[in-house]
C-alpha cells in the first residue's frame, strides 16, 4: 500500500491526540477512517492536529456483491480455489483483492460431483461473480455457477493459450492435449485482452 494510504475502518489514532476531520469518525475514544484514501494530519495553531482522510482522486474501486470480476487463480485445494481479483467489469483494480471460489460455487448443477482441480488451475484467468464481501482478510467469496462465468484464459503445460472445446474442456492447439476446466461462455463485453 502507498505511504499514508489507509483502508476504510482503519484505527488512526487516539481521540486525545487529534481532532477528527473529514473522512473520519470517532468511536470508543479513537479516530477511525470512514473511507479509503490518503491520511492527512494538519496542525492548526496550538490546538490538536486535525486528522482527515482524503479520497484518492481516482477513487479506489471496490468489488461489490453482484459484480462480475476478472481474477487469476493463485492456488487450489480440494475445497476451493484462491484467486486475486484484477478487474471489476472492465476496470483494472489498483490494488489486489483476494477471493475464494468454493467447490459448491463452481457450477450450478451436479455440485456434489464438482472437483476443483478439474475446474481451475493456478494461473488461469477466470470470470466470476462476487457473492459476498467475505471477512476481515478482505477475502471475497466468488461464484462461477453461471454459463458466462468460469475460465476464459488458460495455458497448457506447453505454455500455449488453450482453446475451449466444450463447457468442461480446453485443448492445447500445439500438443492437442485436453484439460478439464469450468469453461466460461464468454460475452464479448467481459473479454480482457
Amino acid at each position: 500500500t502507498a505511504p499514508g494510504y489507509c483502508p476504510s475502518g482503519e484505527r488512526l489514532c487516539s481521540a486525545e491526540e487529534a481532532t477528527a476531520g473529514s473522512g473520519t469518525y470517532t468511536r470508543h475514544g479513537f479516530i477511525f477512517s470512514s473511507l479509503v484514501g490518503c491520511l492527512e494530519k494538519r496542525s492548526e495553531g496550538g490546538g490538536l492536529p486535525v486528522v482527515s482522510v482524503v479520497r484518492d482522486t481516482e477513487a479506489q474501486l471496490l468489488p461489490d456483491v453482484g459484480d462480475v470480476v476478472t481474477c487469476k487463480v493463485c492456488s487450489i485445494n480440494s475445497r476451493f480455489a484462491k484467486v486475486h481479483i484484477l478487474y471489476v467489469g472492465s476496470t483494472p483494480l489498483k490494488s489486489t483483492f483476494r477471493g475464494t471460489i468454493r467447490k459448491e460455487d463452481i457450477r450450478a448443477t451436479e455440485k456434489d460431483k464438482v472437483e476443483v482441480y478439474k475446474s481451475f488451475r493456478p494461473g488461469d484467468i477466470v470470470l466470476a461473480k462476487v457473492i459476498s464481501l467475505g471477512d476481515a482478510q478482505s477475502n471475497y467469496l466468488l461464484s462461477t455457477a453461471e454459463n458466462e462465468l468460469g475460465v476464459v484464459v488458460a495455458r497448457s503445460e506447453a505454455g500455449v493459450q488453450m482453446v475451449p472445446i466444450s463447457w468442461c474442456e480446453m485443448q492445447c492447439p500445439r500438443t492437442h492435449t485436453k484439460d478439464s476446466r469450468k469453461v466460461a461462455r464468454v460475452q464479448p463485453q467481459f473479454l480482457q485482452t
